[in-house]
């Protein structure tokens, strides 16, 4: 599966989640692409994942792929810690052999949501669930195997390709007569377009430092670690459903439950066996001045989103 060294190889994971599909759009440019879905590989078989690695010898491994059933890892902890916190270990150790690097994607989740102001890389993680316990885990594994690995953290990943919670809002307004929805959860929804291009835009930075020997001039090495990656603003789940449902009617959807029938409640008043974090608000001054980005407002992202899915049907 190698290919001419002289063409960066790159090893994706997870390519048929919301990043996952996105990624494999951003990183085309910059070299071979090895996309692998679930169906090519088990990350929780860490024997396979090893196998996978050397028969590819990438320079680059960027794995968005994650078990992402929040809930359900309540009841599968076992599974859960094989793929979010051993398999990024394992793929640590792969390309410190190799001296590739790694991009991993955590999540809001490694805190426990009760800081009022937005969590910067530097505070301490307490997660309150199995799955936010477990991407903390996958970072620390990583960060631990290899030296240079970049682990973006974000949270309200939206995307055209796959299933989230815009989706399941217009779906559940063109049936119902209103909508109950968490009003006390602050974040930022985060494009899984703009995840990618981000990736694309970190990853071009490597690869053109791994090729130094044949670049005339290098002007800048990698500043590895932990980044928090979300679009800009903030908002919360009730009033995200109502921007999703507006942009729907805009667009004349037709649809029982709008805007104004999106009531507000309580977290306390949906209860769910993984506790949510009240405050999933990442500060991304590192991400931005670091790299010299700018992330857009979240309304960009999910605007983008809604005028690709609306016309086909929310397929």
């Amino acid at each position: 599966m190698a290919a001419d060294r002289d063409v960066p190889v790159i090893l994706l994971t997870g390519k048929n989640g919301q990043v996952g599909f996105e990624l494999q759009r951003a990183l085309a440019p910059l070299g071979q692409v090895v996309a692998v879905g679930s169906a090519d590989v088990n990350l929780a078989d860490a024997v396979a994942l090893r196998e996978l690695v050397r028969r590819v010898r990438p320079v680059l491994i960027v794995n968005p792929a994650a078990y992402t059933a929040v809930d359900k890892a309540e009841s599968e902890p076992d599974l859960a810690h094989a793929v979010n916190a051993v398999a990024p270990g394992v793929l640590g150790e792969e390309a410190q052999r190799l001296g590739a690097a790694v991009i991993h994607y955590s999540t809001d989740y490694v805190f426990d949501g009760h800081k009022p102001e937005p969590y910067t890389e530097d505070d301490a993680c307490a997660p309150a669930s199995v799955y936010g316990a477990s991407k903390r885990a996958g970072e620390q594994a990583l960060a631990a195997a290899c030296a240079q690995h970049l682990i973006l953290r974000t949270s309200w990943v939206v995307g055209a390709h796959g299933g989230n919670f815009a989706k399941t809002m217009l779906r559940l307004a063109a049936t119902r007569d209103a909508l109950n929805v968490v009003a006390d959860q602050w974040g930022a929804p985060t494009s899984a377009a703009l995840i990618a291009d981000v990736t694309a835009h970190l990853a071009a930075r490597w690869l053109r430092l791994a090729g130094a020997e044949k670049a005339v001039d290098i002007p800048w090495g990698i500043p590895w670690g932990i980044y928090h990656l979300v679009a800009g603003g903030e908002t919360t789940w009730c009033d995200y459903a109502r921007h999703v449902l507006a942009a729907a009617q805009a667009a004349g959807v037709a649809l029982k439950a709008g805007p104004d029938q999106v009531h507000p409640i309580a977290t306390a008043d949906y209860p769910t066996p993984a506790q949510r974090p009240l405050q999933s608000r990442l500060d991304t001054c590192r991400l931005r001045e670091t790299f010299g980005l700018h992330l857009p407002p979240w309304q960009q992202g999910v605007d983008h989103i809604l005028q690709q899915i609306l016309p086909k049907g929310l397929s």
